[in-house]
């Protein structure tokens, strides 16, 4: 496994094409604008090596009988599905942000049992092809960016449909060595933090989108592979020297997200895991949301742990953590918080061992969960905004404080408990600044698919049929014709 300082030296290595405020990036690695959301991936490797964590963050190959990055790692028990939500709750609780690595990690799941079922069905050798690429994902402990959604265009047309083929991502050349490709990827979370991009497909394909049914494997430096990062709220302030008014100076606020770009991208036969079978595009795309909807009853948990904490503590600043309204509040973040694990764990603990040999969550606790997190950050974070006070939205800048003409009205204004030092309540309310606005909500709300796709696998995975008859059969009636509604 990869120590920290591995991981960096080995993203120096890379040559991505990026750009960012309209300027080609030239060192992504020591970037300001980068540099936080590396050091939570860079995490990742730090606690896979301190035998504290060593449990949760590293798990035995099925494939070698190594020991490797839990990140790297297709389940094989229920007790894996487990410790997957609990160490992203874990590494949540150790950054406040995004650790970027878990939907990487559910494409290599995902595929492991999707080319198995493909090689059942068509008698391919796509597993064999994905075995070789994990295994050196594995041994080389690499991180790996999962690139599912597409730009999509015009979203009432399918993708054969658009008046532009590419804005689906598609094959427009078959070649003996492999296949040439050609669209975007979009919300591409810590694009410039992974070595590999794992495409899938978006959606459900029909048998006049076989081009469109495509999975793959890339370097994310290849040739014709084009990054463009996205703005976040107070994105600049990285560029400012200072550390306050960032709120969360060594993690950020979340994982960078990139538009990517695949200009034409030549890929090797043995990195094609899917190529036109789109008979099992809905299949892939059920499995990988079940797993990375799992996930935000972990990793959201963790944030949500130092959301709690960061508004108990400037509670405490301001003198009125002993209010029975804040008491309460407190206890409703708390609740909040603990619903979302306890769906994450229950989907895990109720997994199932798929024909692969691997094991997927319950998909309709899995939705449930992603459901849950759909709302309850939300209500989270208007809590905390309502606990820490106006300040939080309204506070001079960092610069102000440091200014000695205008430091001493700061420091005597801003001042809360007599106890406590203006600076520390100023950055505990950046931080919760950080917390409650910009990408890391949105991504609440739209990462793993957005709220109404999750409500879909609800009612389509509950079984209301059944429901229905324990009800009839209880209340002693015949079934009803059914509705032609």
């Amino acid at each position: 496994m990869k120590t920290a300082e591995e991981y960096v030296a080995s993203l120096r290595k890379m040559k991505w094409r990026a750009y960012f405020f309209g300027q080609r990036i030239e060192n992504p690695v020591d970037f300001e604008i980068i540099k936080p959301s590396q050091n939570s991936v860079a995490l990742t490797y730090r606690l896979a090596h301190d035998p504290k964590y060593s449990d949760l963050m590293t798990a035995t190959s099925h494939l070698t009988g190594n020991r490797i990055n839990r990140f790297t790692h297709v389940p094989q028990n229920s007790e894996d599905l487990v410790k997957k939500v609990k160490m992203l709750r874990l590494l949540g609780q150790k950054t406040g942000s995004c650790f970027q690595r878990c939907a990487g990690l559910d494409a290599l799941i995902t595929l492991s049992s999707v080319t198995y079922d493909l090689d059942k069905k068509n008698g391919t050798e796509y597993r064999t092809r994905f075995d070789r690429f994990l295994a050196y994902v594995q041994n080389q402990d690499l991180v790996c960016n999962a690139a599912m959604t597409d730009v999509k265009g015009d979203r009432s047309l399918k993708p054969s449909q658009q008046a532009d083929p590419d804005l689906y991502l598609r094959i427009i050349e078959r070649r003996g060595d492999g296949i040439v490709v050609r669209g975007a990827k979009a919300h591409q979370t810590g694009a410039l933090n992974s070595h590999e991009i794992v495409v899938m497909p978006t959606l459900t394909m029909n048998e006049d989108e076989k081009d469109y049914a495509v999975s793959f494997a890339i370097p994310s430096d290849s040739n014709g592979i084009i990054h463009f990062i996205g703005r976040q709220a107070n994105d600049t302030r990285k560029l400012e020297g200072g550390v306050v008014d960032v709120g969360n100076p060594n993690y950020g606020v979340a994982g960078h997200e990139a538009l990517v770009v695949f200009d034409d991208v030549f890929v090797p036969l043995d990195r094609v895991f899917m190529c036109g079978e789109y008979e099992l595009t809905g299949t892939l795309i059920e499995r990988f949301t079940s797993y990375h909807r799992q996930n935000y009853g972990g990793c959201k948990v963790g944030v949500g742990d130092v959301l709690i904490g960061s508004a108990s503590t400037i509670a405490e600043y301001n003198g009125i953590e002993r209010s029975s309204h804040i008491r309460d509040k407190i206890t409703e973040m708390v609740h909040l918080n603990e619903t979302m694990y306890a769906c994450g764990l229950a989907c895990s603990y109720e997994g199932t061992k798929l024909p692969s040999g691997d094991y997927i969550v319950n998909p309709l606790l899995a939705n449930v969960t992603k459901q849950n997190v759909t709302r309850f950050p939300f209500e989270m974070a208007r809590l905390a905004i309502d606990i820490a006070g106006g300040a939080v939205g309204t506070l001079p800048s960092e610069r102000d404080f440091r200014n000695p003409e205008t430091a001493k009205y700061l420091e005597k204004y801003l001042k809360a408990k007599a106890e406590v030092r203006t600076e520390d309540r100023i950055r505990m309310l950046r931080l919760i600044e950080n917390m409650v606005l910009g990408v890391g909500m949105v991504e609440a709300m739209h990462g793993a698919g957005s709220p109404q796709a999750q409500r879909v696998m609800i009612l389509r995975q509950a079984d209301v049929e059944t429901k229905k008859k324990l009800s009839q059969l209880l209340a002693g009636v015949k079934a009803s014709p059914k509705s032609n509604s």
